[in-house]
């Protein structure tokens, strides 16, 4: 297995036929990719390939062939989104676990940046419900997503196990609502489940999401999906309290959207779970400040003892 990097990739990118025009750009990539923007003579590309090891300072490995599998729910998705909604592959290189897909319009920002930036739409709140919606509905019980995306194993590396196992440990007292939770993963199996429906992963062109990173996709619980989502705004809504009313509303345009699709019961398991996850997991929510942390704590104890009649009411403390 080569390893890409902005060094080596407009060699590689040449030898497959697609010589450069413009820059490499190194992107994010997260703890888990090598991800890199490159201007081609054929379009602007991304490169993606999986890590091994992960960049978190406990021990995370992962099988890089995840990428195989991400490219192949990247092909299927775009069958049942709208057009522009999910990215076209290009190519994919199966030795080396790296393939490309077009790069999202110029201009585009990850939601992400636009959250923490106080750039708060309701209206993509809406629309990224609608998107994973149509995700749910198109898959719902349906033999062939089932048999292709069945096997939960990488799911299981990259968030069960960090999330779920690694926070229970630290916190025995709640671990019998992770093994609840990890168990809804396997029996409540109903749809194709993303896995990281996150701000960073949706990039919005005017108010239209598109959303990537399909690495530990699977067939599951779509109570996760709209949990994780839901979860990452309310980390939001502590971090910068002065936006959260602002936050609440794009959480409750999602849910109006998701709300009928998934469990209720299960995205409140979900997401006082993940909650706490992101505090104490392998892979803390990096923006975090030390003193919100014991608030947030306590709330995701809350969410998961005595579950809120509506997961809104998160949103007026």
């Amino acid at each position: 297995m080569d390893h890409l990097n902005a060094e080596n990739a407009a060699s590689y990118l040449a030898a497959r036929g697609y010589p450069l025009r413009g820059a490499i750009t190194a992107l994010g990539g997260g703890v888990s990719n090598t991800v890199l923007l490159a201007e081609t003579v054929h379009g602007r590309l991304v490169v993606k390939q999986a890590l091994e090891r992960l960049r978190v300072a406990e021990e995370w490995l992962a099988d890089p062939a995840r990428t195989l599998r991400e490219a192949s729910a990247l092909r299927d998705v775009t069958e049942i989104f709208p057009a522009g909604a999910a990215p076209a592959v290009v190519f994919v290189d199966e030795r080396n676990y790296i393939y490309a897909m077009e790069a999202a319009p110029e201009g585009a920002q990850d939601w992400k940046t636009l959250l923490l930036s106080g750039v708060i739409d309701p209206a993509v709140g809406g629309a990224v419900g609608q998107l994973l919606a149509r995700q749910v509905e198109a898959t719902r019980t349906a033999v062939p997503w089932r048999e292709r995306y069945g096997d939960q194993r990488v799911f299981d590396e990259l968030r069960l196990d960090p999330y779920y196992r690694f926070t229970a440990a630290r916190h025995g007292e709640l671990a019998p609502y992770f093994a609840r939770a990890i168990a809804r993963c396997r029996e409540q199996a109903t749809s194709l489940v993303h896995g990281d429906w996150s701000p960073k992963n949706l990039l919005i062109a005017g108010r239209k999401p598109m959303i990537i990173d399909y690495e530990v996709v699977h067939y599951g619980d779509a109570a996760f999906d709209a949990a994780f989502l839901l979860n990452h705004l309310l980390l939001k809504s502590y971090h910068r309290p002065q936006w959260r009313s602002r936050y609440g509303e794009s959480a409750a345009a999602f849910w109006r959207e998701a709300a009928p699709v998934v469990d209720t019961e299960g995205v409140k398991l979900h997401l006082g779970c993940l909650l706490l996850a992101r505090v104490d997991g392998k892979s803390p929510a990096e923006y975090l400040f030390c003193e919100t942390k014991p608030t947030l704590r306590a709330l995701a104890r809350d969410i998961l003892v005595t579950p809120p009649g509506d997961v809104l009411e998160l949103w007026n403390g």
